[in-house]
């Protein structure tokens, strides 16, 4: 996981009609804001691997497919303070490169700013993760970074 990273640099949201959704390079957070005083037994969540369902009290809130295959037996979701979904996938493709450009196929789609920013992002969090011991919490990067930026990894050390 690449919690530490994500903590100190912070995230960049993309706003929904029913709250948001953000990445790492491993993860795919979505968070529903649902009625106060929402029960777990009000929530039918399915996730698999390209596909996810939510529906709460039986009004459908998100269903389609995703923009990218997940691991399905590690996505979970969670009821916080009977207001709040907080659901996590686990990206089958965890590089950089991989930087989701809308939550479901064809909707949810990160405006281009926005899809900016998260770029930037997930190639700051490959520099930290081939970089242990360096901070890249205040960096800025700047040039080609699409993609995953460049590939330093052939170089010698």
């Amino acid at each position: 996981m690449s919690a530490p990273f994500e903590e100190r640099s912070g995230v960049v949201p993309c706003g929904t009609p029913w709250g948001r959704w953000y990445q790492t390079l491993e993860e795919v957070f979505i968070e529903v804001q649902v009625p106060p005083g929402t029960r777990a037994k009000d929530i039918c969540c399915n996730l698999q691997s390209q596909h996810i369902a939510l529906s709460v009290r039986g009004q459908n809130v998100l269903q389609g497919k995703l923009f990218d295959s997940t691991v399905t037996d590690e996505g979970t979701w969670t009821l916080e303070d009977r207001k709040l979904i907080q659901i996590v996938l686990m990206k089958t493709n965890r590089d950089a490169g991989n930087c989701w450009t809308s939550l479901l196929e064809n909707e949810y789609a990160a405006d281009p700013w926005v899809q900016d920013q998260m770029q930037r992002k997930l190639t700051l969090e490959r520099f930290q993760k081939e970089n242990p011991g360096f901070d890249f919490s205040g960096a800025e990067i700047s040039g080609n970074y699409s993609k995953g930026g460049p590939d330093f990894s052939s170089l010698e050390k």
